[in-house]
């Protein structure tokens, strides 16, 4: 554990994050463990230097961390000696000096349409078979699939929806993303009007008294994106996916990847999935490519091997 001086620090960084920046729980929870694992080994922060933040950085490598990983810590850390020596609490910043971890960024994990069909298919097969209290549920997976498939929303934003943001306009979801931004994401008439059955059952059941679009007993008040995943994996068994390569943020690259498919133009897309920088929505224009190169080697009878 790092000593009482650089807790305070960190403590302070992190108020910061919250207050100035909006950042989520998790963010903050990240940035702790590896703002404390980097602290470890430092006796003053303040007056840490870039042998420090390299030692730590070849200390990561050792462990077999991914360079991916290691930025990520990195990235933190960076952010943090800014923060000291922005409020005057060091006299320079030693992350300036230190260069990023160089990574090829992943391609995304896709989701087929056929198979984004099957999956709808075997959740409103659910709802045809469900009776009683089993109905709601049936309809709730239902309309976080289609929600989830025709918005693009992140895992959090969607089980974080209320009723009011889902239900104020007809044509659109008010969404509230990362940092506290909003933003207007079209909805299908498909889903617009899966979720309209969906809240007729939840007024039914007794349950709407909730502000959230998708109330739990829990601690939070809502659905969790765990089992939200957990569910999404049940019936991708159902409908016969591997349930692996299934999860709630495959049915958003879906979205983007399929839009992009489609002919959509990127800016829209970027500004659907509330990505600040379009760089990072440029991805999907990467995959693209990839599977372009695929059907080439594949079809191409100058690609094929004698």
């Amino acid at each position: 554990m790092p000593n009482s001086v650089s807790q305070r620090l960190i403590d302070r960084f992190l108020e910061m994050m919250a207050a100035e920046r909006g950042a989520s729980q998790n963010t903050l929870a990240a940035y702790r463990r590896d703002l404390e694992s980097y602290a470890e080994g430092i006796a003053d922060l303040k007056g840490a230097g870039p042998d420090d933040i390299r030692r730590h950085l070849e200390a990561l490598e050792a462990q077999g961390l991914a360079r991916s990983s290691a930025a990520r810590k990195l990235s933190a850390i960076r952010q943090f000696h800014r923060f000291l020596h922005g409020d005057g609490l060091a006299r320079d910043n030693p992350a300036t000096a230190i260069d990023s971890p160089r990574a090829a960024r992943p391609l995304p994990k896709m989701i087929s349409q056929a198979d984004v069909t099957a999956l709808a298919e075997a959740a409103r097969a659910r709802v045809k078979a469900a009776k009683d209290r089993q109905l709601l549920k049936a309809l709730r997976l239902l309309c976080l699939i289609e929600l989830l498939y025709a918005t693009g929303l992140r895992v959090s934003e969607l089980v974080g929806l209320t009723v009011q943001a889902a239900s104020a306009e007809r044509d659109f979801i008010l969404v509230k993303g990362k940092g506290g931004r909003e933003r207007l994401v079209p909805v299908s008439a498909t889903a617009r009007s899966t979720l309209v059955d969906y809240l007729s059952a939840l007024k039914k059941s007794g349950l709407a008294g909730s502000k959230w679009l998708f109330p739990s007993s829990g601690a939070a008040g809502h659905l969790t994106r765990q089992h939200f995943a957990l569910e999404l994996k049940a019936l991708g068994r159902e409908a016969g996916l591997d349930a692996a390569k299934l999860s709630p943020h495959v049915l958003r690259h879906g979205f983007a990847s399929h839009l992009l498919e489609g002919g959509a133009d990127l800016r829209a897309v970027q500004q659907m999935l509330g990505h600040a920088d379009i760089s990072t929505t440029q991805i999907y224009t990467h995959v693209q490519a990839e599977r372009l190169r695929e059907v080439v080697e594949t079809h191409h009878p100058l690609a094929k091997k004698s």
